[in-house]
């Protein structure tokens, strides 16, 4: 069970931790500039911890297995922190752009995954976008 959580548990808690960092880079600061920062930090952190949780593996050896995804990860990655930089720089608060994303995700993942994945699509997802839809509806609707 804890194998199966803990990764989930990791992803919220650097979730809540990156949107609180997205909201706090000065507004006066180049956002990429700040990415720059943060994947060198990022990267070093990468390196430091490949040695440590590594199988002793040599590094140069693992890019033999590269394929396409890692390098277009890196360009969306990029997308997506200068996204939500933008967003707050334009008034977005935490807890509205990032569910207001969270759900738009959701719903575009289930059609990716059926048509990328073989995912099944179940009535269960169809009446989960359902409410992800009335959702967004009462979040970004003024009474």
């Amino acid at each position: 069970m804890f194998s199966y959580v803990w990764p989930i548990a990791l992803v919220v808690l650097s979730n809540v931790i990156y949107q609180v960092c997205a909201k706090s880079v000065p507004s006066g600061l180049n956002p990429f500039a700040a990415l720059t920062v943060t994947y060198l930090v990022g990267a070093a952190a990468s390196l430091i911890l490949f040695f440590i949780l590594g199988k002793q593996s040599n590094p140069f050896k693992e890019l033999t297995n590269l394929n396409w995804a890692p390098f277009v990860l890196g360009l969306v990655i990029v997308g997506l922190e200068v996204g939500f930089i933008y967003a707050y720089k334009a008034g977005w608060t935490v807890s509205t752009a990032s569910l207001v994303q969270g759900s738009a995700l959701a719903i575009i993942l289930i059609f990716v995954g059926y048509l990328f994945f073989k995912e099944a699509i179940t009535w269960n997802k169809l009446v989960g976008v359902g409410i992800c839809l009335v959702g967004l509806f009462f979040i970004n609707y003024k009474f």
